[in-house]
Formats: C-alpha cells, structure tokens, sequence
C-alpha cells in the first residue's frame, strides 16, 4: 500500500495468493479474475519472462495473467464467476523481464517516456523494505537506472520503459500514428544524420 501512495494509485487491491506459492492453478484464475471484473478496463499489464535463478513465481504471473484475460470474457460460468458479467478486455501488454532465460520475438515493442517519473518508481521500489534495503537498494537502483537508460535511448528518452504486445499493431493512418510520439523521439533520426521526420498537413505529408 505504501507503494501505491507514492505512485498516486487511487484503487489497489491485494489479491490473496502466497507468494513462493503461485501457480497457475484453476482456484487461481478464478480468484484473480475478480480484478478485472470489479474494474474493467480495456487494458491488462503483466510481467512477462522466465527467471530460473530468480522466483518461479514471476513466470506463473504470466501464465495466470494470461488466464485471467481470458477468463474475464467467458459466458456460462457465472456460478463460478460469483454472477460478475463478463468482460472483454482488449490488450494484453507485458513489462518483459530484462533478464529473462529466453530472448522472445514480440510482434510489437512500446517504449514510454519515464524520464520525469524515475525518481518517483526508485521511491516506490524502495518501499519494499523486506525486500530491499541498505546495499541491495542501492545496486537496484543502479540497475534499474541502467535498465530505464538502455531502453529509453532506443526512442531518444533519457530513461524509458518497455513494453510489449502479444500481436502487431494496428491503424488505419500511419502517419498520425508515428506523428503521436514526442518530438525528441521523431527528431532522433535527423539528430544522427537520416532523414528528416515527416508530418501531415492538409491532407498531404510534408517534410519539417
């Protein structure tokens, strides 16, 4: 909860499954599906990844995530449900794990701009005082720093934070997608010597 205050979270619930005990398991998914059906969104955020040294767990989230997704839209199981309507959730997206045993080929990266709010997700980490704390917070923070340079540099951030989508992205104009990113990140391939970016105007595109 101390966590959730720091990043400004108005709804948080805590669902209770053990940690060192997750599993992907029937109970489960039907225990984490109320998430989704108290709160419905069009968007679910999961870790993605296997983490041999590491928690187990980190995997079966993923799995369970997935589930849940699913779960969420099936009709005729309203007994197990507790009578919740069903609800499509429309994106799956996934924070990789950046250690991850295997190297995965998503069909579509995101990477979002957290240059102004990584003091802010290094506060919130913090939190986790049984977790982290003295040294180990520091080498963390370290990490997590490098980790948010590397992949905010692959769009121009200073820090940045990737995400990934289990299927490609669509639209119906290219243009205005590729025009909605920030100006640092469309200035970056004139900023190494490319091509200026382009913009719509009038129905026309034209260079900047």
């Amino acid at each position: 909860m101390a966590a959730a205050k720091v990043l400004g979270v108005q709804v948080c619930e805590i669902l209770t499954l053990t940690n060192r005990e997750l599993m992907d398991s029937v109970a489960a998914r039907l225990h984490a599906r109320d998430g989704p059906a108290k709160a419905p969104s069009a968007i679910l955020v999961g870790m993605a990844g296997r983490t041999p040294a590491a928690s187990p767990d980190h995997y079966q989230a993923q799995l369970l995530t997935e589930a849940v997704r699913f779960c969420s839209q099936l009709t005729k199981w309203d007994d197990r449900f507790g009578d919740t309507r069903p609800h499509r959730i429309d994106h799956l997206l996934y924070r990789p794990v950046p250690q991850s045993a295997e190297i995965p080929n998503w069909p579509s990266r995101i990477v979002v701009d957290i240059s102004e709010t990584l003091e802010q997700k290094l506060e919130a980490i913090a939190c986790y005082k049984s977790q982290f704390n003295g040294e180990r917070i520091q080498r963390l923070h370290h990490y997590v720093r490098s980790t948010a340079g590397y992949e905010g540099a692959m769009c121009g951030f200073t820090y940045g934070e990737l995400f990934a989508l289990p299927r490609p992205v669509g639209t119906t104009d290219v243009v205005a997608l590729l025009a909605s990113g920030t100006s640092a990140a469309l200035r970056r391939p004139a900023a190494l010597g490319g091509a200026k970016p382009f913009t719509k105007v009038s129905g026309r595109v034209s260079p900047r």
